[in-house]
């Protein structure tokens, strides 16, 4: 995927703040999806006892998004 398509999974036309929903845990991962249904994973090993909430948004996560579409 290109970077432009990244950003437009992040902020909308109006430069506003998009949103990843909390779908499941599994094998140590959460998977979280994007508004335009892009599901991706955020290692448990990696958060260092951060807080995730079931919603949040988009721009937090741009580490995971990136990082997962350059595997698929």
């Amino acid at each position: 995927m290109k970077m432009d398509h990244l950003k437009d999974m992040l902020y909308d036309a109006d430069r506003n703040k998009k949103f990843v929903t909390f779908v499941r845990y599994f094998d140590g991962n959460l998977w979280y999806e994007t508004e335009c249904g892009f599901l991706f994973p955020v290692p448990i090993s990696d958060t260092s006892g951060a807080t995730f909430s079931a919603r949040d948004e988009a721009p937090l996560f741009m580490r995971w998004i990136r990082k997962f579409m350059l595997t698929v």
